[in-house]
């Protein structure tokens, strides 16, 4: 790795750090549209930019999550859990220090198992099939509705909600139209960026015009301190780790991907230190360094399987496929054998970005927090409404897409209102299809009996998780008379 080699590696990770902030754009979006520009570069120079982009794509989006409550990717979604609240609190430097320091922990742990172990764990994700994603997912859509003590039937009405909107468009199936109204647009479902604009974005504007109608105070946020002191990160240390390296596992499976990796890791967090931290929702360290450890773990892990198997992760992952192709290099094991140079370099510049992403994050913290935090109420929402609208249409460039994010808007408002919860009905999006899918593909291969689910040991191990999962939270609920609803 060369001078060169590592200025694109910076110029990617400063891209991403951009691209991170803006809701609408993301990883899959930018690295599709630099792809082509990489052909004229020297193959090493190219993966390296798309390296950077992708790993600091999904820190950069911790950003507007916490600063205003818009996850700028879906993988920061559930950093806004406590990460909103403690800018609101008046730390936000706190936050943005701890998402920074948890996010280089995370994509180390993932990068160290990227470079030492790909090949023996990639044979081990091959061991899940259709019936183990199917349990998997099960297990996802538990963690969410654990998590809601004391709002558990909100939270299912919104998982409900949320598989409902995952079955609108053409099924994969029968190829038939299911909800679309006659409406091609809506062929192709409902875009998850789209939805995810809307539900925060546009929300987020909502929320500003209604404390301003109702004279609603509000207080000022502060910026504080960003690095955090070392109490602290002997204190959010544990959840760094545990969540990095639950990050990695999820990331090797192919089609677990972000999402159900931060979920598995903010319920585990909660759920572990119940006794010892209160403010879960309001603020709390831990709530910030385990998701944005987790999501920056699967960044490199999802690599494993491509790089391993020539099977891809997740989306980005599957980019990188052309990436590799383009300049005539072979995803697999061949990889090593044909281009050893090209291989290595690959597997250390995941590590290498994350060196780099921990003083520019932390430089970028400082200048964005001073910056938004002194921007006016008005030309704050006035400058989010803009960047909703401008992502939205440049995600398919489509008009229609204007009409989701404000239904989506009117959608998370009246949430708000009603306290339910985004996060089981973002995940039911996610995961719908997927958990169709692996329905379906487990029925064929049973012969239509559903005995297969607990014939394998690892789904029937899922399941059993999952039950607990779902009862603990009500047994625990009773002991202690507390309402469930």
């Amino acid at each position: 790795m060369n001078v060169y080699t590592l200025l694109f590696l910076v110029g990617g990770v400063i891209i991403g750090l951009v691209v991170g902030t803006l809701p609408g754009m993301n990883d899959n979006i930018t690295i599709a549209v630099l792809i082509p520009i990489t052909f004229g570069m020297e193959p090493q120079h190219g993966l390296c930019l798309l390296v950077g982009i992708y790993c600091a794509t999904c820190f950069g989006g911790s950003f507007p999550a916490i600063l205003l409550n818009i996850p700028g990717t879906a993988s920061s979604v559930v950093t806004t859990f406590d990460g909103y609240p403690m800018a609101k609190n008046g730390l936000a430097g706190q936050a943005l220090g701890i998402s920074t320091v948890s996010s280089v922990i995370g994509g180390v742990i993932s990068g160290f198992t990227l470079l030492l172990f790909a090949p023996i764990l990639a044979q081990q994700a091959l061991k899940f099939g259709p019936t183990e994603y199917f349990s998997l997912i099960i297990l996802g859509f538990c963690t969410v509705i654990g998590m809601a003590t004391g709002n558990i039937i909100k939270s299912m009405i919104a998982v409900i909600i949320g598989l409902f909107i995952s079955t609108i468009g053409m099924s994969p199936q029968t190829g038939e139209s299911r909800f679309t109204f006659g409406n091609a647009n809506l062929l192709d479902g409902i875009p998850l960026v789209t939805l995810m604009i809307g539900l925060f974005g546009v929300t987020a504007v909502f929320e500003m015009i209604f404390e301003v109608v109702t004279k609603k105070s509000n207080k000022k946020m502060e910026v504080g301190r960003i690095w955090p002191d070392k109490k602290l990160f002997k204190r959010i240390l544990p959840t760094t780790l545990i969540s990095g390296t639950m990050g990695t596992v999820v990331g090797i499976l192919p089609g677990a991907g972000m999402i159900m990796a931060i979920y598995l890791a903010y319920d585990t967090t909660v759920r572990r230190l119940k006794n010892k931290v209160k403010n879960f929702g309001q603020g709390a360290p831990e709530g910030v360094a385990a998701p944005e450890s987790a999501n920056n773990a699967v960044v490199a892990s999802s690599m494993i399987p491509l790089i391993s198997l020539g099977i891809p992760g997740n989306s980005v992952s599957a980019l990188f496929i052309g990436a590799l192709m383009i300049h005539g290099l072979q995803p697999g094991p061949a990889l090593f054998k044909d281009a050893p140079e090209i291989s290595y370099l690959l597997l250390v510049s995941f590590l290498a970005a994350y060196v780099f992403i921990l003083p520019l994050g932390l430089l970028m913290a400082k200048f964005l927090t001073t910056t938004i935090l002194k921007v006016p109420k008005n030309l704050l929402g006035a400058t989010v409404i803009v960047l909703c609208f401008t992502g939205a249409f440049a995600f398919k460039n489509s008009l229609f897409d204007f009409w989701i994010i404000i239904i989506f808007g009117v959608i998370g408002f009246i949430f708000n209102r009603l306290n339910i919860p985004f996060s089981a009905l973002i995940l039911a999006v996610v995961l719908g299809k997927l958990l169709e899918k692996s329905y379906h593909q487990s029925m064929v291969l049973s012969n239509g009996s559903f005995a297969i689910f607990f014939e394998k040991p690892i789904s029937l191990t899922l399941l059993i998780v999952s039950l607990l999962f779902v009862t603990w939270p009500i047994i625990t609920g009773f002991r202690k008379k507390e309402p469930i609803t």
